[in-house]
């Protein structure tokens, strides 16, 4: 079965290129030039895809509007954000807005191929294990519990009593590395390469950013984290007990 990619671009001649480029690769591609097609065909139409690209500048919602309102109305697809640049404040937003990984333009087929198939990847790891076997966090369990939460890495969900937080495909990526190295430091750099592929001299501003989403996820008072905790000039570290 081919997996399949939504590009959302208003720029015709790229998102023709993309599209025949992707197909040639595999894909079942289909197009949409604004956000308010993307979101109709998504959520109105509830059609399903393996990947979204998505640009951020688009006419009327924007890329980055959109994929709030995706992540709101509870599409967890991964999405690629394409960025006219790759300026730290752009990927910040894109990482608050829900998108799981980022490609500054102009950037090369094979950059991007790589991209979706990393993202394709990740998405299949979570799901190869339908089995739910609650453990001590080892890196095959499924389900992961401590201080009365629970983490649901193939249904991409954290449990804290009546309340369900949906996590993106990064979220549950980085607190997985986390919770596999529990009680043990690890770096930004660390981090950017095992968990994101990304080099060491990347803006590291996008970790912390993701650091604070999930403290207000696990932490009873983000404020004063228990959990996630902050190693001064060096990382952070996840302790499971308190």
């Amino acid at each position: 079965m081919m997996n399949s990619v939504l590009i959302v671009e208003d720029e015709k001649h790229l998102a023709d290129g993309l599209s025949y480029n992707l197909k040639a690769e595999g894909y079942d591609v289909e197009t949409v030039g604004t956000g308010e097609d993307a979101f109709s065909l998504l959520v109105e139409r509830n059609k399903s895809f393996d990947v979204v690209v998505l640009d951020v500048m688009l006419p009327g919602i924007d890329g980055f509007s959109l994929a709030s309102r995706l992540r709101s109305q509870g599409q967890f697809v991964p999405i690629l954000m394409l960025t006219a640049r790759g300026q730290a404040e752009d990927v910040l937003r894109g990482f608050e807005a829900g998108a799981d990984d980022y490609l500054p333009k102009p950037f090369e087929l094979s950059v991007l191929l790589a991209r979706i198939n990393a993202l394709l990847r990740r998405r299949e790891w979570f799901h190869k294990d339908r089995s739910r076997v609650s453990s001590n966090g080892s890196g095959a369990s499924q389900v992961f519990d401590f201080s009365g939460k629970t983490i649901d890495f193939e249904a991409l969900e954290l449990r804290s009593g009546s309340q369900t937080v949906n996590l993106t495909l990064m979220e549950a990526d980085l607190l997985r590395y986390l919770i596999n190295h529990d009680g043990k430091i690890v770096s930004r750099s660390a981090i950017l390469e095992d968990v994101w592929g990304l080099r060491e001299d990347t803006d590291t501003r996008a970790i912390d950013n993701f650091i604070v989403r999930l403290r207000k996820y696990i932490e009873d008072e983000p404020s004063r984290p228990r959990h996630l905790l902050t190693v001064r000039g060096v990382g952070y570290k996840f302790v499971s007990h308190e």
